[in-house]
């Protein structure tokens, strides 16, 4: 679940903005007459080249933050999905999320496990700050194409920040999935069965994995900067039981990025 999904949801929304202000700017009553500022980070990030997978992909890290006036840009964690603030209220913020998830191909699993095309998620999101430095946020998002199930997660952030000068966060994830989503990824039928020698598995839904993400940003200057993060998630349940991942995976789900920043807009000099 990192930001390669928040990457191609910006990618794919190129007039994010035109967007309200209330749907992206810090604060709840920003003001319309302070002008906006613009943070557009890029660099490299590596994931896993699919869920459940030992090998690594190298994928663009791309994140977009908008302000107005002196207020500082909103925390957004770095594998969290692409969403859009609809509703909020005294620390309480939801709306829809927006996500995507590589394919997987027989060559990337080096066997002859059936082959999953790219999947759009679509759903929602909640969050709720409970202090101005810890932060709940949970997600549960429906595969359009690709794995076609359903896949959420929750977890919590510890932020520390000087306004735009630099913020670290870290917190606890947990993934949940579906039966189709679980068995789509780490399931065996019985025509993988007959072509790998695996034992038929059909994993069932619950928790698949539980992890940590940390992130940090730091200023070099007024417009230029440094983003990175670190992630790990272990598989669990049905799917550390898997077969194809014993065989073919690993339990073990490793992703980091680096992104070079830049801000603009009037008052940055």
């Amino acid at each position: 679940m990192i930001r390669s999904r928040l990457a191609l949801a910006a990618l794919a929304f190129p007039s994010l903005a035109s967007l309200p202000a209330s749907a992206q700017t810090s604060g709840d009553q920003a003001d319309a007459n302070e002008p906006r500022r613009y943070r557009v980070a890029l660099g490299p990030q590596l994931v896993p080249s699919y869920p459940g997978a030992d090998r690594h992909s190298l994928r663009p890290f791309v994140d977009v933050s908008v302000t107005r006036g002196s207020k500082p840009f909103e925390f957004e964690a770095p594998d969290e999905s692409f969403g859009l603030s609809l509703l909020r209220s005294r620390g309480f913020e939801a709306g829809p999320a927006l996500n995507i998830e590589g394919r997987r191909t027989r060559e990337e699993v080096g066997a002859d496990l059936d082959e999953v095309g790219t999947t759009v998620e679509v759903g929602g999101y909640a969050q709720y700050w409970l202090t101005p430095g810890l932060r709940f946020r949970a997600e549960a998002r429906k595969g359009i194409g690709g794995h076609k199930g359903w896949v959420g997660n929750v977890g919590a952030d510890l932020v520390a920040r000087d306004g735009d000068r630099w913020l670290v966060s870290l917190g606890p994830r947990l993934t949940l999935a579906d039966a189709l989503y679980q068995r789509t990824f780490f399931g065996v039928n019985p025509r993988e069965a007959a072509a790998t020698g695996l034992p038929a598995f059909s994993p069932e839904s619950g928790v698949n994995a539980v992890g940590a993400t940390a992130g940090a940003i730091y200023q070099l200057s007024p417009r230029w900067g440094l983003q990175g993060y670190a992630k790990y998630d272990r598989l669990v349940s049905d799917a550390s039981r898997s077969p194809a991942v014993r065989a073919f995976g690993s339990r073990d789900q490793f992703s980091g990025g680096l992104a070079l920043s830049y801000t603009f807009g009037r008052g940055v000099r």
